[in-house]
């Protein structure tokens, strides 16, 4: 199988502005979707991505403003009592993306590895998403026993994909900074050779080092997408060195959990809970933002 042409994404911008979009973007519907969700990759802002992990968070999310909304795997599965990362959570991915594909939002879906070994099956659930309105995906190489998939058969399962659905914003997760395995050095080779094989960007989660974001930034033609992480690299920073999208990943679920677990505990003490909160009429309304519920084939 021979490596399709690339076509070279126009340079990054520098933004100025780190504020969470607001605004739906223009054109949501039919092929419209896809390309919407791309151009909030290459023009003004970085997009800033948060990740939801269930209905009402991404309902929830969509109503708040933002026009791209993406999915957390550890929060999908760890939701349903099952381990991240481990193939476990098909169902229940595919299930909160077909519900999330209503929303008036542009959606990407974490797929982890593709939820099997083959590339047709991977395709036939990127077939699946795509038609249901889900217009990217994250594809990483990271495995359940904590190496890297061989750069061959990643690349092999990357352009099965764009070949299947090329419209689908492939975005190329590289774990080589997550688990320590390789660092630097790796991360940028597998990035290149993943932008190369036809990835429509390349998301290296645990990367904090201004100088490797920048080296990453200079050897892609494609976005970089990051992780936010609390207490490190600003959405700001992260712009000025020239990456495109930053994502959340399972901290919006995380700080949930966290939150539950102080209100439970005000609530022995007699404490009032925190203001602000949904109401119930307010919480209930978030399921009819989904109609009838998606459902699995």
């Amino acid at each position: 199988m021979t490596d399709p042409k690339i076509d070279p994404k126009a340079e990054h911008e520098t933004a100025h502005e780190t504020e969470p979009q607001t605004e739906q973007p223009a054109g949501t519907t039919g092929t419209d979707r896809f390309e919407a969700f791309r151009a909030l990759h290459r023009t003004g802002d970085p997009l800033l991505l948060p990740n939801a992990w269930d209905h009402a968070s991404a309902a929830a999310l969509a109503r708040a403003g933002f026009p791209a909304i993406g999915t957390t795997s550890l929060g999908v599965a760890a939701a349903a009592g099952k381990p991240d990362a481990a193939g476990a959570a098909r169902t229940e991915t595919v299930r909160l993306a077909l519900g999330m594909a209503r929303l008036p939002a542009l959606i990407t879906v974490d797929i982890e590895g593709g939820f099997s070994e083959r590339p047709v099956d991977v395709v036939l659930l990127a077939r699946e998403l795509a038609a249901a309105g889900v217009v990217g995906v994250n594809l990483e190489d990271g495995r359940p026993d904590g190496t890297l998939t061989a750069v061959g058969p990643q690349c092999e399962l990357i352009r099965a994909v764009k070949e299947a659905v090329p419209a689908l914003f492939l975005n190329a997760r590289t774990d080589a900074y997550w688990l320590d395995a390789g660092g630097e050095k790796e991360a940028r080779e597998r990035a290149v050779t993943y932008q190369l094989a036809g990835a429509d960007g390349v998301f290296v989660p645990g990367v904090q080092d201004e100088a490797a974001i920048a080296g990453l930034v200079d050897a892609l033609d494609v976005p970089l997408n990051t992780l936010y992480a609390p207490g490190g690299l600003t959405p700001m920073c992260l712009a000025a060195l020239g990456v495109r999208r930053v994502s959340t990943g399972s901290l919006l679920f995380r700080a949930a959990v966290g939150q539950a677990v102080e209100v439970a505990r005000a609530f022995t003490r007699g404490v009032v809970g925190p203001e602000g909160l949904p109401t119930y009429a307010e919480a209930q309304e978030l399921s009819a933002d989904f109609g009838d519920e998606g459902q699995v084939p």
